[in-house]
């Protein structure tokens, strides 16, 4: 069985105190407990935008168009103690969109500073990629876990 198809999109706003992006509590599945991106599983027939837009209607109320997503790259995950959960994650920012991010069962949206993430209560890969992809950058990076399958092992990015 091949790496998981997903997505991610990071709304991107200007706040009172300096620029900042939409994540959210993850309330089931996958991740539970953790403040994770936007996104989830591309669908069979899907395009990656087609899923990100999808997803982030179904998690937060808010609709995106097409045109509203900038490519922000990818990263490949890697969990060698657990290959069943491998992912190939495409990237999307945004910074228009329809709507207001609301609750939803799966995701509690909030909005966090860019310069303050809450990088202790994400997957502690996050650290090594989101804050290029904030700054507005496209990455390409391998992440691998360590076999306890929260702690990184190595992060290798793929571009120049």
């Amino acid at each position: 069985m091949g790496a998981a198809e997903v997505t991610l999109c990071f709304l991107l706003r200007e706040g009172e105190n300096g620029a900042e992006v939409l994540l959210g509590l993850k309330q089931t599945g996958f991740g539970r407990g953790k403040i994770v991106g936007i996104g989830g599983h591309v669908e069979p027939g899907e395009t990656h935008a087609q899923a990100v837009i999808r997803e982030v209607l179904e998690e937060t109320g808010v609709v995106l168009q097409a045109e509203d997503l900038a490519d922000a790259g990818a990263v490949h995950f890697v969990f060698p103690a657990r290959p069943d959960w491998d992912m190939k994650t495409t990237l999307f920012t945004a910074r228009t969109w329809q709507g207001d991010p609301l609750p939803s069962d799966e995701i509690l949206p909030e909005w966090f500073r860019v310069e303050a993430l809450p990088v202790e209560r994400m997957w502690q890969d996050a650290d090594h990629w989101l804050p290029v992809v904030l700054e507005g950058r496209r990455v390409n990076v391998v992440v691998t876990m360590h076999t306890d399958n929260e702690s990184v092992a190595s992060s290798q990015s793929l571009l120049d």
